[in-house]
């Protein structure tokens, strides 16, 4: 099969449990999620699915552990929505390539940024 078809049934998946997650599912650790992608197996019998949310460290372990005990109800939710033969497990990680980007970001403007003389007096404007 080729990569672009497996490309494809990648974003149908994601898009389709973007929808799943914020109309039909109900549980509390699960809130203000983003699912930021999703990696097909060659066979199509996983996907791994990244996502991630607002909060601590601690709210996304839960939102992960609530994504996982819902996988199955997802699951059957993918099957009714899409029209592949096969309708993949599904297996949850968060995505830290968010806040690693913002992180990175941070620092460089702060390598950046002009440092300011800490003993020089401050400039005076000339009168006039």
């Amino acid at each position: 099969m080729s990569t672009a078809r497996l490309a494809r049934i990648a974003d149908q998946i994601q898009r389709e449990l973007a929808e799943l997650v914020r109309q039909e599912l109900r549980d509390p650790r699960v809130k203000l999620v983003t699912i930021t992608g999703v990696e097909l197996s060659r066979d199509q019998s996983h996907a791994k699915v990244y996502f991630t949310t607002l909060g601590s460290p601690e709210d996304a372990a839960a939102c992960g552990e609530g994504l996982s005990r819902a996988a199955g109800f997802l699951r059957a939710g993918l099957a009714h929505r899409l029209s592949t033969r096969t309708v993949p497990d599904l297996h949850f990680a968060y995505d830290e390539s968010i806040e690693r980007g913002v992180k990175l970001s941070r620092l460089i403007d702060e390598a950046v940024a002009p440092a300011a003389p800490e003993d020089a007096p401050p400039r005076r404007r000339p009168a006039g």
